[in-house]
């Protein structure tokens, strides 16, 4: 096969990476060129890039999906909660008003303390659900 002579300036560092790489496969500086332009040219390079950004669109969509979900779960949960307190929870006296208010300051700061030691261990109401609803299903 004829070969044709080029010159190309390229960065000093890609250079030296060509270099290094030539040196520890002992292969010619020319062939990994030639390789790395036929890779470039191939018709088949373009196909092979859109087919791995498929896949990682089909997996961000699948994550954004599973984050869909679990939102999804986490209002309906906070939503029947409210409800339910509403309903079953009776207005406070007048006179009681002051010492419940300091009471829920005081049961409002361990829930947040609560929160923070589960976030913190990695255990979320999600992650349970997910583990309950997979062992109701398989002991059925």
């Amino acid at each position: 096969m004829k070969k044709a002579k080029i010159t190309a300036y390229v960065d000093a560092a890609l250079f030296n990476e060509l270099d290094e790489l030539s040196v520890r496969r002992r292969i010619p500086r020319t062939q990994i060129i030639e390789a790395a332009l036929a890779s470039f040219l191939s018709p088949d390079s373009a196909e092979q890039n859109e087919a791995a950004i498929v896949r990682r669109l089909d997996r961000l969509t699948r994550s954004l999906e599973r984050l869909e979900r679990d939102q999804e779960i986490t209002t309906e949960a906070l939503a029947l909660f409210v409800r339910f307190w509403l309903t079953t929870t009776p207005p406070l006296p007048d006179d009681t008003y002051a010492a419940a208010k300091a009471k829920g300051k005081e049961r409002y700061g361990g829930f947040v303390g609560t929160l923070a030691r589960r976030l913190a261990k990695g255990t979320t109401l999600t992650k349970e659900l997910s583990r309950d609803t997979h062992s109701a299903q398989h002991s059925e």
